[in-house]
């Protein structure tokens, strides 16, 4: 197998809910059983005394599913309840779906809880002969979600 990327971990104040937006708004959908996990070996491998999760993956859509990448979505009982990074702050700062319509899509994030950090825009890249369509957003937890397609030739 070599090396292969399999998952991101998500930790959520409440992860059905974040992930059923995934699920609702990209078609991302739950493989594996739902995770609880604590004890002993979990506080090692994490280094958090007393550390306990519960939640599961979704598989990003347009793979096969025993090779999908996943959200691992997890709430843990005892968090640190800090807010998320902003989308120009240093480290992971957003995840990306390329979508078929940036503006359906868009809309039905707002629609399931999601808001927006800029405008929906469209740019023209000459040396490509590409228009990409484009919205950085926010889920309804904060984290930063781009939402994007590119189109052959000039349609802005």
């Amino acid at each position: 197998m070599g090396i292969r990327y399999t998952h991101t971990n998500i930790n959520a104040r409440d992860w059905r809910k974040l992930s059923q937006f995934y699920k609702d708004v990209f078609g991302c959908y739950t493989v594996g059983p739902m995770r609880d996990l604590k004890g002993e070996w979990f506080e090692k491998a994490t280094g958090v005394k007393g550390a306990a999760v519960k939640g599961e993956h979704i598989a990003m859509p347009g793979y096969p599913e025993e090779i999908a990448p996943t959200f691992e979505i997890f709430t843990y009982e005892t968090p640190k309840g800090e807010d998320t990074a902003d989308i120009n702050s240093y480290g992971f700062a957003h995840v990306c779906f390329m979508v078929d319509d940036v503006e359906a899509t868009f809309e039905k994030f707002k629609a399931h809880g999601g808001s927006s950090y800029g405008e929906l825009v469209k740019s023209y890249y000459p040396s490509l002969d590409k228009t990409i369509t484009i919205v950085y957003a926010k889920d309804p937890e904060g984290n930063a979600v781009e939402i994007m397609n590119w189109t052959e030739g000039n349609v802005e």
